[in-house]
């Protein structure tokens, strides 16, 4: 996220060049044994979209078929984002590795991805494009740039689906610009719903479509993990039943080696990130995590990041003692929107108030996801 002068100092490098490529073949069961098990699948006669119909009997006449081995409308989830060519479109996408970059324009309102097997493992979106890449008409990527998928149309759902960018920096010792973006989302009523965002930095960059757009998101029962601010953006954002994981790294030699959250809540904007019921785990030694800190990007010094985590399983990598800290010097965390709220764990253990601001009782009662997206109830449809 953001520019160099926001960025983590020492650019990390992972000591497990093939790592995220090998976790991402590992948690495929279906469809990835190099293209063998669809044709076999196929072969026997089972439909790779399950319960949600086929070409020949469509749930609805704005449903369309994803298959990478051609038993659906289109092979790749790009041509049938392209095709969706008004709002309240559905797109069943098949078991398989989609290794495409991915862009959902303003215009595709109200459009739906459902992964068919109901197993996100099942169902990728993976890309390998970093801040750093060089474009093939000159230039980098940057951090936007960088994304597996970007989603900027209202109302979009995705369930059941993994959003990845495997680009490792072991891979490009030449590349600073590190930032890799699994998914971007700037969306007002983005839901997600048993999804998985795998990356290292920069995972998931919840935000909106301009700096005076308040864009509403709702994540449930999902899968984050990276190590430099891996859920970051200004979005209003909530994270219900949750499950945060921080990975090792053997190229620093001490804390911290990164940091969960990095809100950039516009100043104006009540509502930042909420995580609620949540857990976060570690793959890292204990207390090698910040839990947050604040980014205020040079193009809105007037952001004042907002995260409550509350009812959340903090694990031992948590810096209990201190868990939050700064990005810049200019704009400390104590200034910030930071509080949590009965949080249990041993990386919630509160030794030191002051590092720790807790709500009331009175103020937890609208830390709430109703207080967060107002009208829009998308846990109704889980």
């Amino acid at each position: 996220m953001g520019g160099s002068g926001q960025r983590f100092g020492r650019r990390p490098v992972s000591g497990r060049p093939f790592a995220r490529r090998s976790f991402l073949a590992a948690g495929i069961g279906t469809a990835l044994t190099l293209g063998a098990a669809p044709y076999a699948r196929a072969a026997r006669g089972r439909s790779p979209f399950g319960r949600y119909g086929s070409p020949s009997a469509r749930l609805s006449a704005l449903t369309l078929y994803v298959d990478a081995t051609g038993a659906g409308d289109y092979t790749t989830v790009q041509a049938a984002v392209t095709a969706a060519s008004s709002s309240g479109y559905t797109l069943v996408i098949a078991p398989g590795v989609y290794r495409e970059t991915v862009a959902v324009g303003v215009a595709r309102t109200e459009m739906t991805w459902i992964g068919a097997s109901g197993n996100a493992r099942d169902v990728v979106v993976v890309y390998d494009n970093a801040a750093g890449t060089p474009k093939p008409g000159g230039g980098t990527y940057g951090t936007t740039g960088s994304a597996t998928t970007l989603v900027q149309a209202g109302g979009f759902t995705a369930r059941d689906i993994t959003f990845a960018n495997d680009w490792l920096r072991a891979d490009h010792p030449e590349i600073t610009g590190t930032q890799a973006v699994a998914i971007k989302v700037q969306g007002d009523r983005s839901a997600f719903l048993r999804c998985r965002f795998l990356g290292h930095q920069d995972t998931l960059y919840a935000d909106s479509m301009a700096l005076g757009t308040f864009a509403r998101q709702y994540f449930r029962d999902c899968y984050a993990e990276g190590d430099v601010d891996f859920v970051f953006g200004r979005a209003t954002a909530v994270f219900e039943r949750c499950h945060f994981h921080t990975l090792t790294r053997t190229d620093l030699t001490s804390a911290p080696y990164g940091f969960v959250f990095a809100p950039s809540t516009a100043g104006a904007n009540p509502r930042g990130y909420l995580v609620t019921g949540g857990r976060i785990t570690s793959g890292a030694p204990d207390a090698y995590y910040k839990l947050a800190r604040p980014w205020v990007p040079s193009s809105d010094t007037t952001a004042r990041p907002m995260l409550t985590v509350r009812e959340t399983r903090l694990g031992a990598g948590i810096d209990a003692v201190a868990p939050y800290t700064n990005m810049s010097s200019g704009f400390p965390w104590q200034d910030q929107r930071f509080a949590e709220y009965r949080n249990t764990g041993p990386g919630a253990v509160v030794s030191v108030p002051e590092n720790r601001p807790q709500l009331t009782r009175t103020e937890a009662a609208s830390a709430t996801r109703e207080a967060y997206l107002g009208d829009w109830t998308p846990w109704e449809r889980c």
